[in-house]
């Protein structure tokens, strides 16, 4: 199994779940500052376990790690949107055209599968109702269009070159080992040092919150068992606005709540996002972690490891 992006958040928790089921994993990584070699440190040593320190648009060494590869499991990306708003550009050439080389790599090397990961934010502000896998993308941020840009560069490898590719598009994911640029580690992390916690706008803003071992459930089952050239959704419904999440982590942090710091809202901030989740059910999957318990542990495991976090907000690596 080859892990693009398999030192980042998402990708990290899933390279350790998949040497643990006895899968043998090579993480390809850039190690950009997202991309952390100590979310691995547990595989360090093991036989089943492989690094690569290289970047997704490097075709030369995309082919050299893939060779041999079964299945490949694509999670490189460029991923936050105030960044994207920023500088896009970086955005444009990771996630599609990084994703672009990944797909032409998996063809050249034959794998049996692979699955591409995206995100609920491709199918722009929801109002009413949830988002299905067939909707229209309007993406609103750089990052989302890119990210719904990937999505068609990977379904076109299907169509046209027959790429054994599926792809999930998952809700706001949380959970140990996130870079605390994200809101909950940002928050959590503010909170433990009396620091303010920015909430833009209103507050009013919706997102489903999945924890990310129930996200890597559903991409290990995807990866199993689902239909080619097929989308699958993945969210648990559980929505809260921006403000009811910050009233949550106040009370698991012990916090004041004068931290709590409404600012200017962002550029093309999208109000609500919500997926219908039926098409991988049926494949068998259920989240498993309740949100307050899931966001209880994932405030445990930043109060335990603030060794992890520190240097990273402090810059020191």
């Amino acid at each position: 199994m080859l892990i693009t992006g398999g030192a980042g958040f998402i990708g990290a928790n899933f390279a350790l779940r998949a040497v643990a089921a006895g899968n043998q994993v090579t993480v390809y990584d850039a190690l950009t500052y997202a991309g952390n070699s100590e979310n691995l440190l547990d595989l360090v040593g093991r036989e089943e376990y492989a690094f690569v320190h290289a970047d997704v648009l490097d075709g030369k060494a995309l082919a050299s790690a893939m060779a041999g590869c079964d299945v490949v499991v694509h999670f490189a990306a460029e991923s936050h949107v105030d960044r994207s708003i920023t500088d896009p550009a970086p955005f444009v050439s990771t996630n599609c055209g990084g994703t672009a080389m990944v797909c032409e790599a998996a063809l050249q090397a034959g794998v049996e599968r692979m699955v591409h990961v995206s995100t609920d934010e491709v199918y722009g502000s929801v109002d009413e109702g949830s988002c299905s896998e067939d909707d229209r993308l309007v993406p609103s941020s750089p990052y989302a269009a890119s990210k719904a840009a990937s999505d068609l560069i990977a379904l076109a490898y299907h169509q046209t070159y027959g790429l054994p590719v599926v792809i999930t598009r998952s809700s706001n994911n949380y959970g140990p080992l996130q870079y605390p640029e994200k809101v909950i580690p940002l928050f959590v992390t503010n909170l433990f040092e009396g620091r303010n916690v920015p909430v833009y706008g209103d507050g009013k803003n919706v997102r489903d919150w999945c924890h990310v071992e129930d996200n890597c459930d559903a991409i290990d089952l995807v990866l199993r068992n689902g239909e080619l050239g097929t989308v699958y959704n993945v969210g648990t419904g559980n929505e809260l606005t921006n403000l009811e999440l910050v009233d949550r982590l106040l009370k698991l942090c012990d916090a004041d709540p004068a931290l709590v710091k409404m600012v200017e809202d962002r550029a093309g901030h999208d109000r609500r996002y919500s997926l219908n989740t039926t098409r991988v059910r049926t494949l068998g999957w259920a989240p498993k972690w309740d949100l307050d318990e899931g966001l209880a542990a994932t405030v445990s495991w930043y109060r335990a490891n603030r060794w992890w976090w520190e240097s990273l907000r402090n810059g020191d690596r």
